[in-house]
């Protein structure tokens, strides 16, 4: 079975996911270059390994980096199977240009001098915003998730637990070459925003909410959410750990406003009602975004 996932050669989609890659690679590099190597931060990733030859003897980051890339993503089709398609190939070698163009042009001064800590937040930024579309193309980053991969399916171990291990690596190696302290500080730093940044760029922002309430007036309660709200929901049926009665719960999902809405209600009606609220990352179907533009994004 297949893990390359392939567009119709010049269609819409095709334009949208190398115009992602193509974009996402210079925002990455842009992080790289103006944030992170000027102050030694080592963000994981082959770009840590990079950044610390770089700064010992001096080699293009972007160079070093394609050098990493190249054999551990044939070592990983090798392994690992066909998970590893044009597009991702297309991604790091793109990445490795703009890092060592922009190094040429903007030189290796800091956009931000003399705030390391302002720098890894940005560059965490950035380099999560360009992975997120990136991914977003159905590419992967290749490099040291690669190796994790590898990894795990020989170990069986967890792959975001190994992840972790060799990003963490290859930060002690940072810290064990510069012999300082805040390197290590701030590249979990960087590591910490470039996940959140990808999640959001992945996922988006939501502010809806998944509720799940348990009460003895749940046709009140249909009526509500659906003629007032205008929202769908499910009964599921449940019985009491306590008692051992039958129950009904009901599953729904709103925004905020309608939230505060059904809570008040809720509370007029049945003050003994029970009501968990659960922030949903990301919510795909009729009434909220659908699962084809998801897939088409």
């Amino acid at each position: 079975m297949t893990f390359i996932v392939k567009e119709k050669l010049f269609s819409k989609n095709w334009f949208i996911a190398y115009s992602q890659i193509i974009v996402g690679a210079f925002i990455m590099a842009s992080g790289f270059v103006l944030f992170i190597s000027p102050y030694k931060i080592v963000p994981g990733g082959v770009y840590g390994i990079s950044i610390v030859l770089h700064h010992l003897i001096g080699t293009p980051i972007g160079l070093v980096a394609l050098c990493f890339d190249i054999p551990l993503t044939l070592i990983g089709i090798k392994v690992l199977g066909p998970r590893f398609g044009i597009k991702t190939v297309i991604g790091f070698v793109l990445t490795a240009i703009f890092v060592d163009l922009l190094t040429y042009l903007w030189g290796e001064n800091p956009l931000v001098e003399n705030d390391a800590l302002l720098s890894s937040i940005f560059g965490g930024l950035f380099i999560g915003l360009g992975l997120g579309l990136i991914f977003k193309a159905k590419a992967t980053s290749g490099g040291s998730d690669i190796v994790a991969m590898i990894i795990s399916k020989y170990t069986r171990l967890p792959l975001g637990q190994l992840m972790i291990a060799v990003d963490s690596a290859i930060v002690i190696i940072g810290l064990v070459v510069f012999n300082d302290w805040k390197i290590p500080l701030y590249s979990l730093i960087v590591i910490f925003i470039t996940g959140r940044v990808i999640d959001v760029v992945l996922q988006g922002i939501s502010y809806d909410k998944t509720l799940f309430i348990i009460s003895d007036r749940p046709k009140e309660l249909r009526d509500k959410i659906i003629i007032d709200l205008n929202r769908g929901g499910t009964f599921i049926q449940g019985k009491g750990m306590y008692n051992d009665a039958d129950r009904t719960i009901i599953y729904t999902v709103v925004n905020r406003r309608e939230m505060a809405i059904l809570q008040d209600f809720v509370h007029r009606i049945d003050p003994n009602a029970f009501m968990t609220v659960i922030n949903a990352n990301e919510i795909l179907g009729n009434g909220f975004k659908s699962l084809k533009d998801k897939i088409s994004d």
